[in-house]
């Protein structure tokens, strides 16, 4: 587990090289709240449904509806793992109307350990998210790919009531990777080849796609909360999740030929979660 953590900081330096810009994003607040039903099919074998709805922009506007279907597989006390299946239904409030959906596939793994009334848990989570709908393919992959990694621990001694704390870093796979500097001079984007400045002119874009092998951390999330037994079947969970922001953003036109800005937007963005789940 320790040298897992280490690995996961040491990627936070892989980020590609071309020049960037830094932006300033301001500081937001929303809220998840979520109903799930989990369905005991035999001895460590569960089936979950959950449905999530989010709201952001300071609690004021409607985000999106996320829609699970999960299968998890307790192994032994130390091991489990888990498959699901995402919708995601994104709402644009500039047309009023719901975007594209996206289709997400994920595969968990989650080893847990025991101290006394505490309960130490590294959990794996390798996810692919499908983009449906006509999209830029200059700026984003089709399918991006993202391992989130999150260290919990759980207090377990009181009879209903479970407080926690996690840290979460979220790595993104598959970015894209560009050849290009901003040249302060010319006010241009370009490249450098053989010491020499090339900017965009009419037979030259200025700068290059050079594949979707990047990457870096673009979340740290750190988290409080707790869960709390109402009854047999009922239980609640609230948590307060706070995430610093690092997403690197190519904004070009859609064939290519020009690059309009190449930033890394840094942020915090916090968020209310409240979730009931009904267990049989």
């Amino acid at each position: 587990m320790k040298k897992t953590i280490i690995a996961l900081l040491l990627l936070a330096v892989a980020i590609p090289a071309a020049a960037q810009t830094d932006v300033e994003l301001d500081n937001e607040f929303g809220a998840r709240l979520s109903v799930a039903a989990d369905k005991k099919l035999t001895k460590g074998l569960h089936l979950r449904l959950e449905e999530e709805v989010r709201f952001d922009d300071n609690f004021g506007a409607f985000n999106r509806f996320h829609t699970t279907l999960g299968l998890s597989y307790k192994v032994n006390d130390y091991l489990k793992l888990g498959v699901g299946y995402a919708l995601i239904n994104p709402w644009d409030s500039d047309s009023n109307s719901f975007k594209s959906a996206r289709h997400r596939l994920m595969l968990d793994a989650t080893g847990s350990m025991h101290f006394g009334v505490w309960r130490l848990s590294l959990k794996e989570r390798f996810q692919a998210t499908y983009r449906s709908g006509d999209m830029n393919v200059y700026q984003n992959p089709r399918t991006a790919l993202t391992l989130k990694s999150r260290l919990k621990l759980q207090y377990k001694g009181w009879r209903r009531f479970e407080p926690y704390t996690y840290l979460e870093l979220r790595n993104t796979l598959n970015a894209p990777v560009i050849e290009a500097t901003y040249n302060d001079a010319t006010g241009k984007w370009g490249y450098y080849s053989g010491g020499t400045f090339y900017s965009r002119d009419d037979d030259n874009p200025g700068w290059f796609l050079d594949g979707f092998d990047g990457v870096y951390i673009n979340r740290f999330r750190f988290a409080m909360g707790f869960d709390y037994r109402i009854n047999r079947e009922s239980s609640i969970d609230v948590c307060l999740l706070l995430d610093q922001v690092r997403d690197k953003v190519v904004d070009a036109n859609a064939e290519g030929t020009k690059l309009k800005s190449y930033t890394r937007e840094k942020g915090f963005v916090g968020w209310l979660a409240v979730g009931y789940k009904y267990a049989f």
